[in-house]
């Protein structure tokens, strides 16, 4: 019969691997506090692809939770992050977008807690506009980033 923890880190790491957000590129990652067992805090700097928009790139930073909890994806990451999009080829769309859409979202805890990223039009300035904040299943986080990235005049953003 297997012990609890090893149940409770199979549940875990298969929760986790099912909710990672595909298309999230690792880009690199600095210790912020040395843990003596498990990995240490980090602060995480991840790429994401806009789906829905070539040429588009979201660099988001977080908070990364280490020790033994980080460890086995137990730990309740922190709400902080922040993001920069940026244009890194020639933009063009998939199709129509709708004026306000989530387009990435990736779990922070086991129980419930999200970043999420939403893509907005604003047409009168011809640009994207990207907010990044995290929520719980009960309460979200008031901590948010925002970015935007200018689309050329020439290019008209199609909407829904």
């Amino acid at each position: 019969m297997k012990s609890a923890v090893q149940v409770v880190t199979l549940f875990a790491s298969l929760f986790v691997a099912s909710t990672g957000l595909a298309g999230a590129e690792n880009i690199g990652s600095v210790d912020t506090a040395f843990k003596l067992i498990g990995p240490d805090h980090k602060v995480v700097v991840e790429a994401y692809d806009d789906p829905k928009v070539n040429g588009i790139t979201c660099y988001v930073s977080r908070a990364k939770t280490g020790g033994i909890s980080g460890g086995l994806g137990l730990a309740e990451d922190k709400s902080e992050a922040s993001i920069a999009c940026r244009q890194v080829g020639p933009i063009s769309f998939t199709g129509p977008l709708k004026q306000e859409e989530e387009v990435f979202n990736q779990s922070l805890s086991i129980l419930f807690k999200k970043l999420r990223i939403v893509r907005m039009v604003d047409q009168k300035r011809n640009a994207l506009v990207y907010l990044t904040y995290s929520d719980k299943l009960v309460d979200g986080s008031p901590k948010n980033s925002v970015t935007a990235v200018a689309v050329d005049h020439t290019t008209v953003i199609p909407i829904k």
